[in-house]
């Protein structure tokens, strides 16, 4: 029921097809693609129940379903076709209590979009690229390119104009509401004419959008010329280390991390991000012997930024950008050969009180996790108990 999808092309279906779907479902699919590709989705198979697809559903939408526009909702009949205009597409599935029937069967493939302008959001700055063949096109050439900020200046290649446009300078402007940041800039392109001008200006609007910890990246042009759109989604830079004291000074490079039973285990999650207003959360942690499988068998540290484990210490940072915390080895270790720690890491807005950063412990069900607050994932380890100094070194 649901699951996130990377491959350049898959098969997706309601629960037990072709056999009838369980009652009040509700699954999420996330489908994202490479970088400046676009999710084509086709329909093989649908039968729902019908009656104006008020209770039983498939909804498709043009990115993250909180944030996108709608682009079907279907429960029977034809097969249509639907085509993002990003890497992302989300695709929900609903069922009530009442009846249920066979389902649906999509399939999704991956087709290369425009490459005239491509944009991708790095960790320190965005790389907008314009096509040199695309300009002389338009009757200009690389020296008539610019950024709002004229000071940045871009690199020329034999086929390509290339930004690396930063977050916090260049003319970047930096602007959020309660779930998204959004970083935009604009690349001018403008004819030499004083006194009369023949062509039009083109405008390429370059940004990138967080929501949580998804970058959305958007580059369009304007200026009545040439519409281009490019929409592409990313993710956030984040690494988690062990360290070997509370002064965090020095992290422990050894793997596997050899630990005696109940010593403290010193853990930093850092983002790695240019903009100095962010800071990140650490919403979960959990531990299982299984580096795939972290819920058959596992042991809870903190969940929903509650505390599990009574020996969770979490210490001052000096930088927004970092989160440190311990906790003791425990006896779940010496029953497992190794042990891995799957932390959930959540990026907001720095001093913004009302996202999930500041909100603390938060009891809620896995049915109540809105799509819109997916957080970062991330997996380290393997720790081993110390049997001896042998094993030890």
């Amino acid at each position: 029921c649901g699951s996130s999808m990377s491959n350049s092309s898959g098969m997706l279906q309601s629960p037990f097809y072709p056999g009838n779907y369980p009652n009040n479902a509700d699954c999420l699919w996330e489908i994202q693609v490479e970088n400046n590709f676009r999710v084509m989705l086709t329909f093989r198979d649908i039968a729902m129940q019908s009656a104006r697809c008020q209770y039983d559903y498939v909804e498709v939408y043009d990115g993250p379903p909180h944030s996108s526009s709608l682009l079907g909702r279907l429960c029977s009949g034809s097969f249509p076709t639907y085509t993002s205009s990003s890497n992302l597409m989300s695709v929900r599935f609903h069922s009530d209590s009442r009846y249920t029937f066979r389902g649906f069967q999509a399939h999704y493939s991956s087709i290369p979009a425009d490459h005239n302008t491509t944009l991708l959001c790095l960790p320190d700055y965005m790389r907008a690229v314009i096509s040199r063949d695309y300009l002389q096109s338009q009757g200009y050439s690389e020296q008539m390119v610019t950024l709002n900020d004229n000071r940045c200046t871009p690199t020329v290649t034999p086929h390509e104009v290339i930004f690396n446009i930063p977050y916090d300078s260049c003319g970047t402007i930096r602007e959020g509401n309660d779930d998204t940041i959004n970083y935009s800039n604009m690349i001018k392109v403008t004819s030499s004419g004083r006194i009369i001008k023949r062509k039009k200006n083109i405008h390429i609007h370059t940004s990138c959008k967080m929501l949580q910890n998804t970058w959305m990246q958007i580059m369009y042009v304007a200026e009545d010329t040439v519409d281009v759109n490019e929409n592409q989604f990313g993710r956030y830079n984040m690494h988690i280390g062990f360290y070997d004291s509370s002064s965090f000074s020095r992290q422990v490079c050894d793997s596997p991390f050899y630990i005696d039973l109940n010593e403290n285990v010193y853990v930093q999650a850092s983002l790695h991000n240019s903009d100095q207003n962010l800071t990140i959360f650490v919403d979960t942690c959990v531990a299982s012997p299984d580096l795939r499988d972290f819920n058959t068998l596992a042991y809870d540290i903190i969940r929903n930024g509650c505390v599990r484990d009574s020996s969770y210490v979490t210490y001052h940072s000096p930088y927004s950008h970092l989160a440190r915390f311990k906790f003791n080895a425990f006896e779940f270790i010496s029953r497992h050969e190794s042990v891995y720690l799957r932390c959930e890491l959540v990026v907001c807005r720095l001093n913004d009180y009302s996202s999930r950063c500041y909100r603390g412990c938060v009891s809620r069900s896995k049915r109540d996790t809105s799509p819109s607050e997916e957080k970062l994932d991330v997996v380290v380890g393997p720790l081993k108990l110390r049997k001896g100094s042998r094993d030890a070194g």
